[in-house]
């Protein structure tokens, strides 16, 4: 009597759930990140696309009847040639709590079954519960967590997939805790087919606000820029003086289009299909395999592989424990 499964495990989790849903002929609400590799979005579409189910990928803006109308305005020359987006990702997170790093699992927890196809490690708080996000092997930091809202809202503006050319800095320098993955991380993207330019602005402390939120994608066009704040509302800036121009606000109705969609079989109807879930899931990776590898780094976006450097495809893809991967799209 199921009909819909909703995944918001933790990110390892993600695409192998999705599939065998789409196998066991579940519609499936996925959350952001839909993967946890870029190898699983391809894998994830074949499923989808095999079985006949409707994917939604948990990228709440996308069904913002007030972003819809931000972006087609952008699309029709709103604020003249859009050449640059910006991300800003300024969220509050404290300081880890120092657990040990191994300890016995609660009886209450089938810890092997957590891990799952993820690499293993021993048991401990510092990396279950929503402590996840901040670990490698399961997680892929803020820029993969609150950041693939606004990675996918940066493609959606700009018109864009993947770079030609990446660059990140970052890394920890507030808390003195066991976080794996950077509380601040600035990437910097080149759009080479498109002629676009990209950053994205991680940090985690108490923050100013660069736009009129914390949370936040700027564009800018030769006649103005766009400001997009949260989930909702849009602010038009018209010429060098930012001349206050078209605006807008309506509450994003995320679950309620893929319920749509889920009644209607029409994939067409989905504001954040499963290609979403590839697309904006697959920029946070580059950018964290960017900063991991600490060099400006030449992507191939049609091979969706780094350019003469195999430790950095190596990193792009090696997630999970031996003999339980989720399988190629051509295996689904």
């Amino acid at each position: 009597d199921i009909d819909v499964v909703t995944v918001a495990t933790p990110n390892h989790w993600h695409a192998l759930a999705t599939i065998w849903a789409c196998q066991a002929g579940k519609d499936v609400y996925v959350e952001k990140p839909g993967t946890h590799s870029i190898a699983e979005g391809h894998s994830m579409i074949a499923a989808a696309k095999k079985y006949q189910r409707i994917v939604q990928h948990g990228v709440q803006l996308r069904s913002s009847e007030a972003i819809q109308e931000a972006v087609a305005k952008l699309k029709a020359g709103e604020i003249g040639d859009v050449y640059m987006g910006r991300t800003t990702i300024f969220k509050w997170r404290p300081a880890l709590e120092a657990f040990p790093a191994s300890e016995a699992p609660p009886k209450t927890l089938d810890y092997n079954l957590w891990v799952g196809p993820g690499k293993y490690r021993p048991y401990s708080r510092r990396h279950v519960h929503y402590n996840w996000h901040w670990t490698w092997d399961f997680g892929n930091g803020e820029i993969g967590n609150q950041g693939v809202h606004e990675t996918d809202m940066l493609q959606w503006g700009l018109g864009v997939n993947l770079p030609t050319k990446i660059a990140a800095l970052g890394g920890n320098y507030l808390w003195k805790d066991h976080r794996e993955t950077p509380e601040v991380l600035t990437a910097l993207c080149e759009f080479g087919k498109e002629k676009k330019f990209a950053e994205i602005a991680v940090r985690f402390w108490i923050s100013n606000n660069e736009a009129q939120g914390s949370i936040s994608n700027l564009f800018y066009g030769s006649e103005g820029y766009l400001e997009i704040n949260g989930y909702e509302s849009y602010q038009f800036y018209m010429g060098r003086n930012k001349t206050k121009g078209a605006a807008g606000k309506a509450p994003t109705k995320h679950y309620e289009n893929f319920i749509k969609a889920v009644r209607s079989r029409k994939t067409s109807d989905q504001n954040g299909p499963v290609e979403t879930a590839h697309s904006s899931s697959a920029l946070a990776h580059v950018a964290n395999v960017a900063f991991r590898r600490g060099s400006v780094l030449e992507f191939d976006p049609v091979k969706e592989q780094f350019i003469n450097d195999a430790e950095a495809n190596k990193l792009l893809r090696d997630t999970y424990r031996k003999g339980f991967e989720v399988p190629a799209p051509d295996k689904v």
